[in-house]
């Protein structure tokens, strides 16, 4: 009898847990994957990739012995193709630790990244806030400095 009754319980429970409604969504796969390909782009060199992870109204700051030095979108995007032209070695960045703050519209992200330019590294964080669009996530501000 004691067996019926222990079975009868794991399969009550496994019924309850079904039931139960979806608890606050804690899944951030999409930001994850979304910060990934940011990254993997301009890797890449793909500045047309690169570019469209941004919002069209986008601010970037970077911050530098204390002191913020902001760009609009255009500028930082240029700003970034010359550093690929010009640089005699390739570079790569990857981000090493992720964590992540959102809900349905929006996102926090600080990225804790290593670029690699030849022999040299450099290590650093990204903080983005994101919009959600109805193409993907966007950046909408990205403030980066390096260690």
């Amino acid at each position: 009898m004691n067996k019926l009754r222990d079975v009868s319980l794991v399969i009550l429970s496994c019924f309850l847990v079904a039931c139960q409604p979806p608890g606050p969504k804690s899944d951030n796969a999409d930001v994850r994957d979304f910060l990934t390909h940011y990254f993997a782009t301009w890797s890449a060199k793909d500045m047309d990739g690169y570019g469209a992870c941004f919002h069209e109204q986008a601010r970037i700051t970077f911050v530098h012995q204390g002191q913020p030095q902001t760009q609009g979108l255009t500028d930082f995007l240029h700003g970034q193709k010359l550093s690929h032209a010009t640089t005699s070695v390739p570079m790569t960045e990857v981000p090493t630790d992720m964590k992540i703050l959102r809900d349905d519209r929006t996102a926090q992200a600080s990225v804790r990244w290593k670029l690699t330019k030849g022999t040299d590294i450099t290590l650093g964080t990204d903080c983005f806030t994101l919009i959600k669009t109805p193409t993907g996530w966007k950046i909408m501000s990205l403030v980066f400095y390096n260690d």
